[in-house]
C-alpha cells in the first residue's frame, strides 16, 4: 500500500503523518482545524476538505483523534469515511478508546464492507517522527497483513494481538503503567526533597537499581527542574485513565489504584494543569503539600 490518509493532526497524528510523507508514501490528510494542516501541506501532503475525501483517495485511512465519539464522528457522520470509501479501503484506528467501543465501531464499519484495525501505539511525537513507535494491532488478520508495510514504517515493533478490541485493552494497560510511574516519581521526589535530599541524587540511586525505568532515566530529571514540555498532556492522560476505569467496570474487575489515580489527576485538572505534560502531576503533589 502506498496511498495513505491520516485523519487528526494533533501532536501524534502530525508526527505520524510527517514520517509517512518522509518515507515516500502518497499522503492525504484531514483535520477539523484546517490551520494545523498547513505545515504538512507545505511538505507535499494533499489536504482534504472532509474525511469522505480522504477515504476517496487512500488505500488505508489512519484515524488519530481524541476519543471514541470523535472516531464515530469522522467515520459515520455527514461527509464521513463511509461516504467516500473506495473498493479496497482499510481503516486503522490509532486513537486510545474503550475496547468495547472499538468492537462496536468495527462492526459498524463491516455494515459498509469496510475492515477496521486497531493500531494504538506507545511513544510520543518525538518517537513517531522517526518511525520508532511500538504498535499493538488487532482485528482482521488478512487486513493487517496487507497493511504491514505501512505499520512497519510507523513502528519499529508491531505486535498483532488477535480479535478487534484487544489492542486497545493492552494500550490501556500500558497507560496504566505510565500513570503509576508518574505518580510514584512525583511522590518520591517530593519525599526526598522535604527530607533535604537532592532529588537528582535520589534519581541517581534509583537508576542504579533494578527499579529504573525510561521515565526515571529521562523525564524525571525534567520533573525536578519544573520542565513539562508536553509530548502527552495531563488532560489526555486523565481522559485515558477514565477510559481504563470504565473498561474495568465493563469487565467486572476492581482496579483500586487506578481509581484513586483518577481522583488525583481529576484534582490536578481542576488546578489548571491539564495542558502541561502528564509528568506535571508533580506540580499537583507539590501544591497540596505547600498548602499544609
Amino acid at each position: 500500500m502506498k496511498k495513505i490518509g491520516v485523519i487528526g493532526l494533533g501532536m501524534l497524528g502530525n508526527a505520524v503523518a510527517q514520517h509517512l510523507l518522509d518515507s515516500g508514501f502518497d499522503l492525504t490528510v484531514y483535520n477539523r482545524t484546517k490551520e494545523k494542516t498547513l505545515p504538512i501541506k507545505e511538505k507535499g501532503a494533499k489536504v482534504a476538505s472532509s474525511p469522505k475525501e480522504v477515504a476517496e483517495q487512500a488505500e488505508i485511512v489512519i484515524i488519530v483523534v481524541k476519543d471514541a465519539d470523535a472516531v464515530k464522528q469522522v467515520s459515520f457522520q455527514k461527509d464521513g469515511i463511509v461516504e467516500g470509501k473506495n473498493e479496497n479501503i482499510i481503516v486503522a484506528d490509532m486513537s486510545t478508546i474503550n475496547p468495547s467501543e472499538s468492537k462496536n465501531i468495527s462492526e459498524k464499519f463491516l455494515e459498509y464492507n469496510i475492515k477496521k484495525l486497531d493500531i494504538p501505539v506507545m511513544g510520543g511525537p518525538n518517537v513517531a517522527i522517526t518511525g520508532d513507535l511500538v504498535m499493538m494491532a488487532s482485528g482482521d488478520k488478512n487486513a493487517f497483513e496487507s497493511c504491514k508495510n505501512v505499520f512497519d514504517s510507523i513502528a519499529n515493533k508491531v505486535f498483532f494481538l488477535g480479535e478487534s478490541g484487544v489492542a486497545h485493552s493492552v494500550k490501556l494497560a500500558m497507560n496504566l503503567q505510565i500513570t503509576m510511574l508518574a505518580l510514584a516519581l512525583s511522590e518520591g521526589i517530593t519525599l526526598v526533597k522535604k527530607s533535604n535530599v537532592d532529588p537528582k541524587k535520589f534519581l541517581e540511586i534509583l537508576n542504579s537499581t533494578y527499579f529504573k525505568t525510561g521515565m526515571s532515566e529521562k523525564k524525571a530529571y525534567k520533573m525536578t527542574n519544573g520542565e513539562y514540555d508536553a509530548t502527552f498532556t495531563l488532560a489526555n492522560l486523565k481522559k485515558d485513565i477514565s477510559t481504563i476505569t470504565e473498561t474495568a467496570k465493563s469487565l467486572g474487575i476492581k482496579l483500586p489504584m487506578i481509581e484513586k489515580a483518577e481522583e488525583v489527576y481529576g484534582d490536578a485538572l481542576n488546578e489548571g494543569l491539564g495542558n502541561i505534560d502528564y509528568t506535571g502531576i508533580i506540580e499537583y503533589i507539590k501544591k497540596i503539600n505547600d498548602s499544609k
